[in-house]
């Protein structure tokens, strides 16, 4: 993924707006699976080996978050785990719109958890393909036409990898579901 990223990097030039302090994508909830908070966990206990304090803050910043969203959390908000009746989906739909991300420092901008950030955020900007067409960020490619953002479409996993990789992280921590980042950090 992280090719496919600089692949699709130095073929936008100036259209990907993406840069470090740029915090578009970083307000608002969305759902990540197991493995993306595997690797978002893993990334949070090596932030705490090489630097207790920013990972406290990171922790706390979590946690205030779960307090802030359990009370219309559509899931159970026990175990963070998001509801997948239709009545949880459509509650997803406007929940934590205004919530920033744990992992994000507001006073840089940047994120501490950058290296095990989610898929999500790892292909937020560049042209993504899914059911909606091809999906870009607002800030991106300003003035570029269509067959411009074509041509940098990216495939974020074209082995197929995060399905078998989800499947055995789901197998060996018997989790299952989709959470959200504020609930992973804070355990």
């Amino acid at each position: 993924m992280d090719a496919a990223l600089a692949d699709v990097s130095r073929r936008s030039g100036d259209w990907l707006a993406c840069r470090p302090g740029c915090t578009q994508c970083c307000v608002g909830v969305f759902a990540i699976n197991q493995l993306d908070a595997a690797r978002l966990q893993r990334g949070l206990r090596k932030l705490e080996a090489e630097a207790p304090e920013r990972a406290a803050v990171v922790r706390q910043r979590a946690r205030d978050a779960v307090w802030r969203l359990s009370r219309n959390f559509p899931g159970d908000p026990a175990t963070g785990v998001l509801g997948d009746s239709e009545e949880c989906v459509e509650a997803f739909e406007n929940f934590g719109n205004d919530e920033p991300c744990p992992a994000l420092d507001p006073q840089s901008g940047l994120c501490e958890l950058y290296e095990s950030r989610p898929v999500t955020c790892r292909v937020f900007g560049p042209p993504v393909r899914s059911e909606g067409g091809l999906g870009v960020c607002e800030l991106c490619f300003q003035g570029a036409s269509s067959e411009q953002i074509a041509e940098c479409e990216m495939v974020a996993d074209p082995d197929h990898l995060e399905a078998q990789l989800l499947a055995e992280v789901e197998k060996r921590s018997r989790k299952r579901g989709e959470t959200i980042i504020a609930f992973c950090l804070a355990e």
